[in-house]
């Protein structure tokens, strides 16, 4: 006859039942919920994070929160050897910017960079993914490469690779239009001319980037998809309006909030081929607070720019990840 002990799931051949939980459930036994064992875990996972926590907090975090502080100082020139000896001056540094007109120019202008050069490099970019991922299986790879290679060539060559094309005395373009019987401008010393031609070279220069992630987001595109469009007599404008499209939106907004971003922050462009000029036509807000702070040492007042550009950043991040978002899921 059992026992009473056997007939509650506690016999020779059955574990405990665990206080608390459901009868002749094992207790949970095993070295990975000893206490010491999860702190040597965590001990070990903290010794190896250390370098790159003792980088962050050196190179990223104390910078980061000492701009911020110095935002709200008139910390320049007078102090430039004392920062501790600083005023504090509030807002005054932010409320003077937009008082500045060369400040409201550069601000301008970068916005206008951003309008025009974001959607021209999205567009360049998407529509030689889709040629790529139609029709050119056994060149694909050649041409990803070439679109690809003025992304990780340095801006100094890039710069005198376009120099030499808008070179307005022996430039390709003025050659080519010596040729046909008219003049070319001075594209880079046109107060009309110099920022679209460097949109016009960022687009040419970022584009490589859009395209292997708009073909990486194509390629990821369910062929069934596609066929059971044709199927229902879809067109090819409507197979990428209404299929292409829709599917690539996680690859839309990433392409556009990390595009956004650079051309926001742009400095390179300007900096190595018109420094700004001509007449401030070029003038960027990274470019103006790079010379605020180390050509005027302004650094107050250049830090101030640089969280008023934090913040626009931020604002047109929010807005894209909302316009943007995924709406299948």
């Amino acid at each position: 006859m059992k026992t009473a002990a056997t007939r509650a799931g506690a016999g020779p051949d059955r574990a405990p039942a665990q206080a608390g939980g459901p009868p002749g459930q094992q207790a949970p036994t095993g070295p990975e919920l000893r206490p010491d064992r999860l702190s040597r875990q965590n001990l070990a996972g903290w010794l190896y994070s250390t370098p790159f926590l003792a980088l962050f907090l050196t190179f990223m975090a104390f910078p980061i929160i000492a701009t911020l502080l110095m935002s709200f100082t008139d910390f320049g020139l007078r102090n430039v050897t004392h920062p501790l000896d600083a005023n504090f001056v509030g807002l005054d540094n932010y409320t003077a910017l937009f008082d500045d007109p060369k400040f409201m120019k550069a601000l301008f202008n970068t916005c206008y960079f951003v309008v025009l050069g974001v959607p021209l490099t999205i567009g360049s970019g998407l529509v030689a993914a889709v040629l790529l991922n139609s029709g050119i299986d056994r060149f694909r790879t050649f041409f990803r490469v070439g679109f690809y290679v003025p992304v990780v060539t340095a801006i100094v060559a890039v710069a005198v690779i376009w120099r030499f094309v808008l070179d307005p005395s022996e430039g390709l373009i003025a050659g080519l239009g010596s040729q046909l019987g008219f003049s070319t401008p001075d594209f880079l010393a046109s107060k009309a001319l110099a920022m679209p031609s460097l949109i016009v070279m960022a687009v040419w220069r970022n584009m490589g980037t859009a395209m292997v992630l708009f073909l990486a987001g194509l390629q990821a595109i369910p062929v069934e998809v596609r066929e059971a469009a044709k199927l229902d007599g879809a067109g090819a404008f409507q197979e990428f309006r209404r299929i292409t499209v829709p599917l690539l939106r996680p690859t839309m907004l990433y392409v556009a909030v990390m595009t956004t971003i650079g051309f926001l922050n742009v400095f390179e462009e300007p900096f190595v081929m018109t420094d700004g000029g001509p007449g401030d036509s070029t003038l960027t807000v990274s470019l103006h607070m790079y010379k605020e702070g180390f050509s005027f040492f302004h650094m107050g007042s250049a830090s101030a720019m640089a969280y008023v550009l934090f913040t626009i950043v931020l604002a047109v991040t929010l807005l894209q990840f909302r316009l943007l978002k995924d709406k299948t899921r």
